[in-house]
């Protein structure tokens, strides 16, 4: 069975990495059993011994070891039959351009607004580590950095509006049915969902009538993963 390593909060069934879940839906879509297995950010060694990597998502397929959501997405549907999760050739090459777009118009947009909500899910030794780590890269305390997000949310909303026009007259960024594309886009909503309380769509957002059936995709097993938070400040 493949062996998913998966960034876990203090409770080890909370799995909230974005690129992570790209790799979860990505095994669900080619019908792949696998392990998931609880990894944290201060056990880099743990990867580093075993596969050279010193970050999540990573598998283990047999002998194999791959790293990096993209190359495993790639591995995936060159080993494995099933549903494709890239169309024709060049289409895994293609997909990068979608996967740049999307960690700076959805992913560094929203990592300031929930960095914060992020490290109250974390282990005592994790959150120390996240802090300083991330405040470094925003020049300001987490909590500073979320204190203003609702100032925020409409420029956030406003630069989506290229995934609404992709969407528009069908259900998925892929057509009748999601793929790879919607799971990159996916990835970094179910990061904030489990993390925080935080609402990122409005209920009238098409992207959000879209997220709703990602959440509901293979038998709503997006729906029930755990969730980090109780009771975060806003």
């Amino acid at each position: 069975m493949i062996e998913l390593y998966e960034l876990a909060g203090s409770d080890a069934e909370v799995r909230f990495s974005p690129y992570v879940w790209r790799v979860r839906m990505a095994l669900l879509h080619k019908g792949l059993a696998f392990n998931g297995l609880a990894w944290r950010f201060c056990e880099k060694t743990r990867l580093e011994t075993a596969c050279g990597g010193d970050r999540v998502p990573v598998i283990r397929d047999g002998d194999a070891w791959v790293k990096d959501s993209h190359d495993i997405a790639v591995y995936l549907d060159e080993t494995y039959d099933g549903p494709r999760l890239f169309g024709g050739k060049g289409a895994a090459e293609q997909a990068r351009l979608m996967e740049a777009f999307v960690t700076t118009t959805v992913l560094m947009p929203v990592f300031p607004m929930i960095a914060a909500d992020v490290c109250a899910c974390l282990d005592a030794d994790s959150a120390a580590y996240f802090r300083k780590t991330r405040e470094q890269v925003l020049g300001r305390t987490l909590e500073e950095a979320r204190a203003d997000r609702e100032s925020r949310l409409d420029s956030f909303r406003a630069g989506l509006a290229p995934l609404r026009m992709t969407l528009k007259g069908r259900s998925y960024f892929s057509g009748d049915t999601p793929a790879w594309a919607d799971y990159v886009v996916f990835g970094c909503f179910m990061w904030s969902r489990i993390v925080s309380p935080f609402e990122l769509l409005d209920s009238d957002d098409v992207l959000h009538a879209w997220r709703e059936r990602m959440l509901d995709a293979f038998g709503g097993h997006a729906r029930s993963a755990r969730l980090g938070y109780t009771n975060l400040p806003s």
